[in-house]
């Protein structure tokens, strides 16, 4: 076995569910300091009533003090597996059939963590004079509410003046083929949860009541059918879904007292968060404006659209993937959010390359064996085209 797969079953190993790092993280200190590399375990969050610590895990771990600083970004947390009889083989112990690697973690994002450690390795090892320098940053708080992992982070690193250069994100990015794809950018997330109150009565004497769901319905339709932008070059149009919708006593002769809808923006930079709230209330403010019934929506915005055009780290991507894969990948801010989206604002260069995202957050998550060893090439021949001197 190639050592990206060994450490790729060591990771997957790890019951690691968000935001628990177990071990993982420990496990890539260990071998980045054989390298080199200082490392620093950042914890923030609080501790729950039984006193137990339930901080979220960070890791940053650095080789080298000059710039330019190359990070790869990844977390270590995955989702819940479900129904582990659902699985055909068990998710946390790692299992090769058919040449897939089956396990939770295997694409989403596990074997990207060790693929880019053992890149680094190789990279210091084959060249020691290289400039500048390069860090991990792992969190296992990616999949969860994304508060104490990646964004804190960055605020600490920030705040002692240590700033990110390029920023290489293991998310699986690929579609069919290792490095067809990657992400140069991501279109923002703002969701909203609409509380509609009016008053409850019986069925048979509606004048005796107010109907919150007939009250928003006028508004919810207008706010489905609306166009919000058309897009850009890089960003597909704005788009607006509603996620849930509950009202109800659970009996069917009575008038509901309230409406709770939840829905949620992807947007792209031909429109600003402010602009959807904005045109959001006008709706609502159009439709509630002689009714009985009052209207609330509290915001939540989850992250930001950011865009990485051509430059540098795009350019060392692409060619790294021609010379691995001899193919030419394609750009893409589609799919949803991911860490970068904190990196993004502090004026770092951010692309999104990993495995492929087939089976990501699946029963019978896998990835292929034989592309870790190329995903591994492809890293190290990015940071040969970021750090070596004759390629700058």
């Amino acid at each position: 076995m190639t050592k990206t797969l060994n450490l790729s079953i060591e990771l997957l190993k790890q019951p690691s569910i968000t935001p628990k790092d177990e071990n993982c993280q420990d496990i890539i200190a260990k071998r980045l300091k054989d390298v080199g590399f200082s490392s620093e375990f950042l914890y923030f969050g609080d501790k729950n009533d039984s006193g137990r610590n339930s901080e979220v895990k960070n890791l940053w771990a650095r080789c080298g003090n000059q710039a330019p600083l190359v990070c790869f970004l990844g977390h270590t947390d995955v989702v819940p597996v479900g129904d582990v009889a659902d699985w055909q083989f068990d998710p946390f112990t790692p299992t090769i059939k058919n040449g897939q690697l089956y396990a939770r973690g295997a694409s989403d994002m596990k074997t990207a963590i060790a693929c880019f450690t053992v890149a680094c390795e190789n990279f210091i090892h084959n060249h020691p004079d290289h400039i500048g320098s390069i860090a991990l940053l792992l969190t296992s708080d990616e999949e969860g509410p994304s508060i104490n992992g990646t964004a804190k982070v960055i605020q600490t690193l920030t705040d002692r003046h240590e700033k990110i250069d390029y920023c290489l994100v293991g998310e699986p990015s690929s579609s069919k083929i290792v490095g067809d794809v990657i992400k140069n950018g991501r279109r923002g997330s703002l969701g909203g949860v609409l509380t509609v109150t009016g008053k409850q009565g019986h069925v048979a004497y509606p004048h005796l009541a107010v109907n919150p769901i007939h009250e928003a319905s006028l508004a919810l339709s207008e706010l489905v059918g609306q166009t919000w932008d058309k897009g850009n070059a890089f960003f597909p149009p704005t788009t607006m879904q509603i996620s849930n919708i509950n009202a109800g006593t659970g009996a069917n002769n009575v008038i509901p007292n309230t409406l709770t809808a939840e829905f949620n923006f992807r947007f792209s930079t031909e429109t600003t968060e402010d602009e959807l709230k904005q045109k959001t209330h006008a709706i609502f403010d159009k439709h509630f404006a002689n009714a009985k019934a009052t209207y609330q929506i509290d915001w939540k915005l989850s992250g930001q659209p950011f865009l990485t055009e051509q430059g540098k780290l795009v350019s060392a991507c692409q060619n790294a993937i021609k010379t691995v894969m001899n193919i030419d990948t394609k750009l893409s801010t589609s799919g949803g959010t991911s860490d970068g989206r904190f990196v993004a604002p502090t004026g770092a260069q951010v692309v999104e390359l990993g495995v492929l995202n087939a089976t990501i957050h699946q029963i019978n998550e896998n990835v292929a064996v034989d592309d870790l060893e190329k995903l591994t090439q492809i890293y190290e021949q990015i940071l040969k085209n970021l750090l070596l001197k004759r390629n700058c």
